[in-house]
């Protein structure tokens, strides 16, 4: 059984642990010799006082539990009426947090010193693991490289005996943990090539927007895609987005992350307006009347191209001249959208422009 699951190997006719074996199974004196860098902290901090404060050398199974049930006694739950089901909203989703507890254990560097740290404090939970991320994992692939550890033979046994998401896909589940409740993307920001830091911002849940969610998922009878959940969450705090504004949130292709807004379009959580590479997105009138936003979607979906060019107008008027950040923002379009606003507006010669690129300055012809 112990070979099987690669706790252990036959070497020169011994059967000796790996070192796999020792972090699962090992006794703590054992550990403390042959893995001095196996550490893990547990902190709880409020303010500058220091609340919890523990340590683990133990062997992974036994710390794993033993911090989960420090971790859940924190957690706080309410709940929501939706349909016919009463719906909990926790203040941390435990899902999240085990599978990114997990990642931390499994793919830390065992070479480095150093404790694995998981810790509560005023600005929420943060888990950090030393050795930065594994080659050809980035900020900007997490979402989509093939699976791949520092310590395969762990990351096998702790995915065989059922510890961590078999599919390899355990980055997908901190994701939905955080969004589908309405709360900000889980932020790497922080790590670097010494050690992996991963942010869960504390943070309200937004109810209305975690009961569209599961209004969409109770109609359609499947979860919602974590691209679809992160095209939602920046389109209801940034209001008005084209395609190539989310490729790098979805880390898909730009013909991938056209394909999943249009699906919401075709789902009616989402409104296209435009054509072309000019197409931008909103969320649709429903789901801001839902939201209990009504007055935004009419300020968003509402600037058409022909009130567009009139308001760009209206302040040449007023102020002699615009620049491509001032359409931007008078228009809530991004600096590629106002530069294919004022030039369309160049083209009918209907203003003019002097410079060239960002200092580019627009006023009405003579």
């Amino acid at each position: 059984m112990e070979g099987a699951l690669g706790l252990s190997m036959e070497v020169d006719g011994v059967r000796r642990p790996t070192l796999a074996g020792l972090l699962i199974m090992g006794k703590e004196d054992i550990l403390r010799r042959s893995v001095p860098a196996h550490e893990v902290a547990f902190q709880v901090l409020e303010g500058t006082d220091v609340r919890v404060n523990e340590f683990f050398r133990k062997p992974l199974l036994q710390t794993f539990e033993e911090v989960e049930v420090l971790f859940k006694a924190r957690v706080i739950e309410q709940e929501i009426q939706a349909g016919l089901f009463r719906v909990p909203i926790p203040n941390y989703d435990r899902r999240a947090f085990r599978e990114a507890f997990i990642n931390a254990l499994v793919h830390r560097d065992y070479s480095r010193l150093g404790a694995v740290h998981v810790r509560l404090d005023n600005d929420g939970l943060s888990i950090s693991s030393p050795g930065g991320f594994v080659e050809g994992i980035t900020l900007k692939n997490l979402l989509v490289a093939a699976p791949r550890s520092r310590n395969p033979l762990l990351a096998d046994i702790v995915k065989r005996i059922g510890l961590a998401e078999r599919t390899g896909r355990g980055i997908d589940r901190i994701f939905e943990g955080m969004l589908r409740y309405g709360r900000p993307t889980p932020d790497y920001g922080m790590s670097d090539n010494t050690s992996v830091v991963l942010m869960l911002h504390e943070s309200d849940a937004d109810t209305s927007f975690l009961e569209m969610i599961l209004g969409h998922e109770e109609r359609t009878n499947s979860s919602m895609p974590i691209d679809s959940l992160i095209i939602l969450s920046r389109l209801q705090h940034e209001r008005r987005l084209a395609t190539m504004d989310l490729t790098p949130d979805t880390q898909r292709s730009e013909q991938a992350t056209r394909t999943a807004l249009e699906k919401l379009v075709e789902a009616g959580l989402v409104e296209a307006h435009g054509t072309g590479r000019g197409r931008t997105y909103t969320l649709s009138a429903k789901v801001y009347r839902k939201i209990g936003q009504k007055a935004d979607y009419i300020r968003q979906a509402g600037f058409e191209p022909i009130q567009q060019e009139q308001m760009v107008l209206s302040y040449i008027e007023k102020h002699g001249e615009i620049k491509r950040a001032e359409a931007a923002d008078l228009c809530h379009l991004n600096p590629n959208q106002a530069y294919r606003l004022l030039k369309r507006l160049k083209e009918k010669k209907l203003v003019r422009q002097t410079g060239e690129r960002r200092g580019a300055v627009y006023t009405l012809p003579d």
